[in-house]
C-alpha cells in the first residue's frame, strides 16, 4: 500500500518546483519572443501591444513544449535535494522500496499528464489560432506559405491552389482545375476570392475567368461570381494557419480523413496525431528518469550538476522528438513508431538504471 503521507510530500516538492521551473523558462522564452516580434513592430498597425498580446497567445504552446523537460529538472532537484537531506535513506529504511517510489511517482505524474492533455487538447490550438489572425489582422497581411506558388489541395477530382489565406477566413488566388475520371483537364476557375457561406456550405468565388477545354477548342469566359461546392471547409483551411503539432486531436483526426478520401499522403499528420496521443506520457517517463539519479547519495554539489544533466536531457529529448518525426515521414515509419521512438528510449534509459541502482 502506497504510504500516503510521503506521496504527499513528494507531491507537494515536485508541484511546487515545477511551477517554479516552469515560469522561469516562460519567462525567458517571452523574452526572445518578443525580441523576435521587433523587427516586425511598426507595420502597419502592429505595435507593442500587440506584439505582447502576441507573445502571450504563444505561451500556452510553449507551457506544452516545455512540460517535459519542465518536470524531469523539477523531480531531479527534488530527489537529489531530498538524498542531500538523507530523506531517500529515511524513506528506504521505512521499507520503501524503489517499486514504491516509483508507484508515488506515477500518482503524481497523472496529475501531469492530464495537465500535458488539456493543454495540448484544449488551450494551445485555439491560443495559436488567435496568435496568428492577431498578427494578420495587424499587419494586414496573408498567412505565409512554404511554397512561393501557395498550397495545393486535392477535392474530389479537382486540383486546388490557394495563394493566400486572411485572418477573416477568406482566401485570395484561388485556382481550380477539373479533371474527368480520365484524368483529362476540363475546367480551370482563377478566382481573385473567395468567401465561405455557413448557410449553404459552398464558397462564393469572385471575378472568375473560366477556361473550358473542349476537343476541338478552348473557350474563355469571364464570371462576376460564383458558388463552389467544395469538401474544403473553413475548418480543413484553417489547418494551415497552425502547425499539426499544434493542432487538437479532433483536428488532426479531421483532416487526415480529409487527406485519406482524397488519396493523398497522410503520413505527416498521422505521425503528429500519434504524438499528441503519447506525448502527455512522456512527462512520466521524464519522471521515472530522474528516480535513479535521485537515489544515488551524492552529498557534496549534486543538486546543480544534475539540474544541468536534466535540462541536457531534456533538450535531447525534445531534439529526439522532432528528429524521429522527420525520419518517420521520410522512410514512411508506422506513425505509432516515429511518434513514441523517443519516449521509449528514454524509458529503457530509465529502466536500466533503475535496475543498475537496484543492484548497488
Amino acid at each position: 500500500m502506497m504510504p500516503w503521507i510521503i506521496a504527499r510530500h513528494i507531491g507537494r516538492e515536485v508541484l511546487g518546483a515545477s511551477l517554479i521551473v516552469m515560469l522561469a523558462f516562460l519567462g525567458l522564452f517571452a523574452f526572445f519572443d518578443f525580441v523576435n516580434e521587433l523587427d516586425d513592430v511598426g507595420e502597419s498597425g502592429y505595435g507593442l501591444v500587440e506584439a505582447m498580446s502576441y507573445v502571450a497567445l504563444l505561451m500556452p504552446g510553449r507551457i506544452y513544449e516545455l512540460l517535459p523537460m519542465v518536470v524531469l529538472i523539477a523531480t531531479l532537484y527534488v530527489l537529489t535535494a531530498f538524498a542531500r537531506n538523507s530523506e531517500i535513506t529515511v524513506m528506504r529504511a521505512s521499507g520503501l522500496s524503489i517499486g514504491g517510489m516509483v508507484r508515488i511517482l506515477g500518482a503524481v505524474g497523472v496529475v501531469f499528464i492530464v495537465a500535458t492533455f488539456v493543454v495540448g487538447e484544449y488551450v494551445t490550438p485555439p491560443a495559436e489560432r488567435m496568435a496568428q489572425r492577431l498578427k494578420l489582422e495587424a499587419t494586414e497581411s496573408s498567412m505565409s506559405q512554404p511554397l512561393r506558388s501557395g498550397v495545393w489541395l486535392k477535392d474530389g477530382d479537382s486540383f486546388v491552389n490557394v495563394g493566400a489565406v486572411f485572418a477573416d477566413g477568406t482566401i485570395r488566388a484561388v485556382r481550380i482545375y477539373e479533371f474527368d475520371s480520365e484524368r483529362k483537364l476540363l475546367r480551370s476557375n482563377i478566382a481573385r476570392k473567395g468567401e465561405y457561406d455557413a448557410l449553404t456550405q459552398k464558397w462564393r468565388l469572385e471575378n472568375i475567368e473560366q477556361t473550358h477545354f473542349h476537343a476541338d477548342r478552348i473557350e474563355f469566359v469571364r464570371v462576376p461570381e460564383m458558388a463552389w461546392h467544395s469538401q474544403l471547409t473553413p475548418d480543413v483551411v484553417g489547418v494551415l494557419m497552425v502547425s499539426p503539432d499544434r493542432m487538437s486531436v479532433s483536428a488532426l483526426f479531421s483532416y487526415i480523413d480529409h487527406l485519406r478520401e482524397n488519396a493523398q499522403d497522410a503520413q505527416r499528420f498521422e505521425i503528429a496525431l500519434w504524438k499528441k496521443l503519447t506525448y502527455p506520457f512522456a512527462v512520466l517517463v521524464m519522471m521515472f528518469l530522474a528516480l535513479p539519479f535521485g537515489l544515488k547519495h551524492d552529498r557534496m554539489g549534486a543538486v546543480s550538476v544534475k539540474v544541468f544533466v536534466g535540462v541536457m536531457l531534456g533538450v535531447g529529448f525534445h531534439l529526439l522528438n522532432g528528429l524521429f518525426s522527420s525520419l518517420g515521414a521520410i522512410n514512411a515509419w508506422p506513425p505509432f513508431l516515429a511518434a513514441s521512438m523517443p519516449a521509449l528510449l528514454f524509458l529503457f534509459a530509465a529502466w536500466l538504471m533503475l535496475v543498475q541502482v537496484e543492484r548497488r
